[in-house]
């Protein structure tokens, strides 16, 4: 499967964003996603997840309760809302697809990575 992630940009601390993800090329439903981010000179860390129905989510203890993750299976669409951002929300956000059943936060699960989308929180 194919994943384009967009939504990205620059953003005062306090403000939302809403980051897309599109997919492509299989049955996008039969896969868990979930929203990494990468820092720099930082390793690559799980952001949240979300079931192939929606019905199961799970999120970093980070963003607990300010990110949100969503799907939409007939768009072939995952999303992340992110509220009260943060400086140390910036990062390079990628999604992610995952083949295999439930969620995870361990990125070597996933099957197949978008490209990335810069978040840049200024203080």
């Amino acid at each position: 499967v194919q994943l384009q992630a967009s939504g990205g940009g620059l953003v005062q601390a306090g403000g939302s964003l809403r980051l897309s993800c599109a997919a492509s090329g299989r049955t996008f439903e039969y896969y868990n996603m979930g929203w990494f981010r990468q820092a720099p000179g930082k390793e690559r860390e799980f952001v949240a997840a979300i079931s192939w129905s929606g019905g199961s989510t799970r999120y970093a203890d980070s963003v607990k309760g300010r990110f949100t993750i969503s799907r939409d299976n007939a768009k072939e669409m995952v999303y992340l809302q992110m509220n009260s951002l943060k400086p140390e929300d910036t990062a390079v956000y990628y999604c992610a697809a995952k083949g295999t059943t439930g969620t995870s936060p361990r990125s070597y699960e996933y099957d197949y990575w978008g490209q990335g989308t810069q978040v840049t929180v200024s203080s």
